[in-house]
């Protein structure tokens, strides 16, 4: 584990490798599991302010789970996360007819109808976040629906934490990040 500003990043992050290979995987994280991506009070807060938005670009399916459960759900760890359809399917998640799965959230971002890109659980992942009350535990969640990622990342030699540079820094901010960097160099160089 490294310790950086109120974090324990867990050696995963520089030693894995990993590139999201959706023609492999066709985005299964948003369709499998058994809990929706995780939320924070804020996320839920801006989601029921910019749901309006983001309707347009949900299946009926999504609208109408978000029209019986809301914007989020309780699980049962009692956790709150984004609202399941009854397979399993994230309420967001859109299904292509190649099978292909997109997030209407990051869908209404993308053509600028909402400032707000996607949670961040999701920006994250495969990276999960454990919040305690005096750091935050960072950690590589290892799931064999993302076999084909990690062999992509190791194909073109690119660290998780690296692939994850945005959203990183979009939780930690730019300094954090840095240092992540720079351990990761030195840790590189001693190697040699």
């Amino acid at each position: 584990m490294l310790a950086i500003q109120n974090t324990l990043v867990s050696l995963d992050l520089l030693e894995r490798y990993f590139v999201c290979d959706l023609n492999a995987c066709k985005g299964a994280c948003c369709v499998k599991g058994d809990a929706g991506a995780p939320l924070t009070d804020e996320e839920i807060n801006l989601l029921e302010d910019i749901i309006d938005d983001i309707l347009p670009y949900l299946d009926e399916e999504g609208k109408a789970m978000i029209a019986k459960k809301g914007v989020f759900e309780i699980d049962v760890d009692g956790d709150k996360g984004t609202s399941l359809l009854e397979n399993g399917r994230c309420a967001y998640a859109l299904v292509d007819q190649h099978g292909m799965v997109s997030c209407g959230i990051e869908k209404a971002h993308n053509e600028g109808n909402v400032d707000f890109k996607k949670p961040i659980s999701c920006h994250l992942y495969p990276v999960r976040i454990t919040e305690y009350e005096s750091y935050d535990a960072v950690n590589y969640n290892k799931w064999s629906i993302c076999k084909p990622a990690c062999d992509c990342g190791a194909k073109l030699d690119v660290p998780l934490f690296k692939f994850l540079k945005e959203a990183l820094t979009r939780k930690y901010g730019d300094a954090w990040y840095e240092e992540l960097e720079m351990i990761d160099q030195l840790r590189r160089k001693k190697d040699q």
